[in-house]
């Protein structure tokens, strides 16, 4: 008797390895999955500029990267006693106006350069809904609690995600042409834009992908949100606010990427990765016992394996 239905997945062309660069761009789930990668030592960049929610502002800050665009002063303000900037996550905030701006210059040319030497980049989409600074009618990834009157709110079209996805794709592809982009659409539900207008919204990024995704080789599509939606349909794999996953969810999708996208000889040394990882953090009983010292010798034999045949991993 089958009790679950399962989304279909099949094994990807260029799988990922201990030598691949990988580069995590979108919302807060693609940090979940950054977490993984760094947990198992991949090389990895994780969102440089925080969490971006919707395609037109990830588009906006692939664009100025690849084309080095810098900020100046026009680009940025002072509010609540800190230097913010409607492109990046209030978490770079800084109250030194000189150095907000040579730090954010300073991470466009660092995914400039990571987006040129990135053999995988993941995108996760999480809302089409964005909000418009009145005043310069930018669409902003970050309102930085400046008062909502001065936006006003709306919903992508699935040509506007459309056009957004087509040159994420495009301006990667002119530097970087055997790179694997894969987009998922993020499966925390915005539940705050209301129940119905969060169906609409990943509605729209989940048809505008698949608008865009019509050459494998180019752009691949992972279905997290269907894995959330349809095989963890239920409330104990949500976290306490009943809209993230927890981290049993979280786990079982990274399991589903990891049967796609990870190559089986790499999941061998993962399996190493994660012992050693689970030995730093045993806290013995008996530091001084012969047993204690048994263990310590085979976990720093593990290390010498690993970084013999993976030098860039260090623990």
């Amino acid at each position: 008797m089958q009790l679950t239905t399962k989304v279909p997945i099949r094994k990807a062309d260029i799988a990922i390895n201990y030598a691949s660069k990988i580069v995590l761009l979108g919302s807060c789930f693609a940090d979940n999955m950054g977490e993984k990668f760094q947990y198992f030592k991949f090389q990895t960049t994780v969102n440089p500029f925080g969490i971006i929610f919707n395609p037109m502002s990830l588009a906006n800050i692939i664009e100025r990267s690849l084309k080095q665009h810098y900020y100046t002063e026009k680009d940025i303000f002072f509010h609540n006693e800190l230097w913010h900037c409607f492109d990046v996550h209030s978490e770079l905030s800084n109250p030194n106006k000189e150095t907000f701006l040579n730090y954010l210059n300073e991470l466009l040319d660092s995914t400039n350069k990571q987006l040129h030497d990135s053999t995988h980049i993941i995108i996760t989409l999480g809302t089409s809904w964005v909000y418009r600074f009145v005043e310069t009618e930018q669409i902003v990834a970050n309102c930085h609690k400046v008062p909502q009157k001065q936006f006003t709110k709306e919903l992508l079209s699935v040509d506007d995600i459309t056009k957004s996805l087509e040159t994420i794709v495009s301006l990667i592809n002119t530097v970087n042409s055997k790179v694997s982009i894969i987009f998922t659409v993020s499966p925390v539900r915005h539940i705050k834009d209301g129940f119905i207008e969060n169906t609409q919204s990943k509605a729209h990024l989940i048809t505008a992908i698949h608008s865009n995704n019509q050459e494998p080789a180019t752009s691949n599509y992972f279905p997290s949100y269907e894995i959330m939606m349809d095989e963890l349909r239920d409330y104990r794999f949500y976290a306490e606010d009943m809209l993230h996953p927890n981290q049993t969810a979280i786990n079982y999708i990274w399991e589903k990427f990891q049967q796609v996208w990870i190559s089986e000889e790499t999941i061998k040394t993962m399996d190493i990765v994660e012992t050693i990882q689970k030995g730093l953090l045993h806290k013995p009983f008996n530091p001084n016992s012969e047993a204690h010292k048994v263990f310590i010798q085979k976990l720093e034999a593990y290390k010498l394996k690993v970084q013999k045949e993976h030098p860039h991993i260090v623990f």
